[in-house]
């Protein structure tokens, strides 16, 4: 079975670096894969990317050691398993809010015994291996997303779910359910204090804790706050910071 590379880093205590996807361009997650990151999110929740487009991401990606991630659009056992047939090695599920819900969405990530996922990994065996069956539930990672006011007062319920692979940080939507504008890893201190609470309660449980952040300069604060995976910026980002870059320099 191939390596996850995020897993790996989780259980040596280390940080994994994460770029996010937005736009469906196989050739621009290519082109990233080959930059470094340890894994690239396809964003099938605000991105612009489709089934199709996600899979031929994947197919890009998977040029390179970079760990596939998918954030779905929902806790919709359809999606989850259609992904994970087509490769991606962990899921993020947003909106999670309560203990029920996080059993519901790891079980959808497991075979039988330990869950209901239907049978049919097309693309994950060729991607994986022909160990995946065998292999996957030591190997896939499902990720919840903790955004909303719900899913703090349901923590620590949440963060026993055994199977859990990880919980990410939606700052944004984490502001407006704190009475907070959401700006640019620049939060307000309430936001702050939950992101911190998030941290702490995820190290008693043992479990790996990721953020979203939308530059090097906040991702790295996070990393040395003990966060086991930081998104460190998105494909939308870099190309509109290399153009203005390019456009300033020639319109002095």
């Amino acid at each position: 079975m191939r390596k996850n590379q995020v897993l790996s880093l989780f259980q040596q205590n280390k940080t994994a670096l994460n770029c996010w996807l937005i736009h469906p361009c196989p050739m621009t997650a290519e082109l990233i894969a080959h930059q470094g990151f340890d894994s690239m999110t396809i964003d099938m929740q605000h991105g612009m990317i489709g089934f199709e487009s996600a899979l031929a991401m994947l197919q890009a990606i998977s040029t390179t050691s970079v760990t596939p991630i998918v954030r779905v659009p929902w806790l919709d056992p359809g999606i989850i398993m259609k992904m994970l047939d087509a490769g991606a090695y962990g899921v993020i599920c947003p909106m999670i809010e309560t203990a029920e819900q996080t059993r519901e969405f790891v079980a959808i990530c497991r075979y039988p015994s330990k869950g209901n996922r239907s049978f049919g990994p097309s693309r994950a065996m060729i991607y994986a291996g022909n160990d995946y069956p065998e292999k996957a539930e030591e190997t896939i990672l499902p990720i919840v997303m903790i955004e909303t006011r719900q899913a703090l007062d349901n923590l620590d319920e949440i963060l026993t779910t055994e199977g859990l692979g990880a919980v990410y940080i939606g700052p944004f939507d984490l502001s407006y359910a704190l009475s907070c504008q959401p700006q640019p890893d620049n939060y307000e201190p309430p936001v702050m204090k939950a992101i911190d609470h998030i941290l702490s309660c995820s190290k008693k449980h043992g479990v790996p804790a990721a953020i979203h952040c939308m530059g090097p300069e906040f991702a790295d604060r996070m990393r040395k706050k003990g966060f086991s995976l930081v998104t460190a910026g998105c494909d939308a980002d870099f190309v509109r910071s290399g153009a203005s870059h390019t456009i300033k320099a020639l319109r002095q």
